[in-house]
């Protein structure tokens, strides 16, 4: 087949709009572009010349026009941007990277908090919409982190008088009284990482009083038995490890006023042999219940380091390509995983 011949565009920027801010210091984000599209760009003054094969040519136009309305929203680029800019517009998602990429959640000492992929941004508008979320993802995704950021909005915005974070302690299954120690020092190692992002979202200085005044609860999942949670943003971290009857009675705690955002990973499963996890299972009970929404994160949604992304994704390929084996047939006089002759 004949290769398509490049056409030429040029792209002229708004006077209001930066260069610098447009392109980066020392070309940095210009040069994203330029490592992630099959295109000549040059930039002369505040004109941006394209020659491209026109698929590519029109990608490259949408992101200039993106990272455009982005600069002009106030907002900040950063390579990371730019690149999840790119992976948007080439998977044809119905959602803009201006749109995903400008809606802040929360502010707190000069450090933003805002989704980063499409997936992160329906998950964050399903929580705004639904009274039930439950978030299932790999590590990484977000799940409990943008959930803790939308559990602090709600507080600061009085839709909600407190916040209750929790997990199960499968370690200790849950018997925590045969553990040595304060109720404290007994739950703490099971709870430090909701400590730790709460540490990110408040003040620091304030969060000793905000959890002695029960404004935020931070408990094991056996506390929460009956009681009736009203008024609430009550958040479920771990849920994989939870057993379905455990998961039964967490969503039986919802009161007036309240929601909940369960989250977990069904592929990182602690329990027990032989029990099975209430996550796996919650789907086929409340699929069709309305105003319980389920988001499914994957290996596209991971924020940490970008090895982490290929990680899941190859430990993902590595599952299918297993399962896939397991399925097929055996030849019969052949042992599974030998050669033909």
């Amino acid at each position: 087949m004949a290769k398509t011949s490049p056409t030429q565009t040029k792209i002229i920027v708004p006077s209001s709009v930066s260069m610098v801010s447009l392109l980066g210091p020392r070309d940095e984000f210009l040069r994203v572009a330029e490592k992630e599209f099959d295109a000549e760009i040059h930039v002369r003054g505040n004109e941006i010349t394209v020659t491209a094969a026109p698929e590519e040519r029109v990608l490259v136009e949408q992101l200039f026009d993106e990272l455009v309305a982005i600069v002009r929203s106030g907002h900040g680029l950063t390579s990371d941007a730019v690149e999840r800019s790119v992976a948007m517009l080439r998977a044809r998602d119905s959602e803009r990277p201006t749109d995903v990429l400008t809606l802040n959640i929360l502010s707190n000492r000069g450090r933003t908090i805002r989704p980063k992929t499409v997936g992160q941004k329906r998950y964050v508008d399903a929580i705004d919409q639904h009274t039930v979320i439950f978030s299932i993802g790999p590590a990484g995704t977000g799940k409990t982190y943008l959930a803790m950021a939308k559990a602090v909005q709600a507080l600061q915005a009085k839709q909600v008088n407190r916040i209750i974070l929790t997990r199960p302690a499968v370690e200790a299954g849950e018997r925590l009284g045969f553990l040595p120690g304060t109720l404290s020092e007994k739950i703490d190692p099971y709870l430090r990482p909701l400590y730790d992002a709460l540490h990110d979202m408040i003040d620091p200085d304030s969060i000793p009083r905000l959890l002695t005044a029960g404004t935020i609860e931070v408990a094991p999942l056996a506390y929460m038995r009956g009681r009736t949670l009203n008024d609430a943003f009550i958040i479920l971290d771990e849920a994989q490890n939870t057993s379905p009857e455990q998961m039964k009675m967490f969503l039986t705690r919802l009161g007036f006023g309240s929601k909940m955002v369960v989250t977990g990973d069904v592929t990182q499963i602690d329990l027990p042999g032989g029990t099975s996890s209430g996550l796996k299972v919650v789907h086929d009970i409340l699929g069709g219940i309305d105003d319980v929404y389920f988001s499914t994160l994957n290996s596209h949604d991971v924020v940490r380091h970008k090895l982490v992304g290929r990680i899941v994704a190859a430990y993902d390929e590595y599952e299918a390509r297993r399962e896939a084996d397991s399925n097929r047939p055996v030849e019969v006089g052949r042992r599974p995983g030998t050669a033909r002759p």
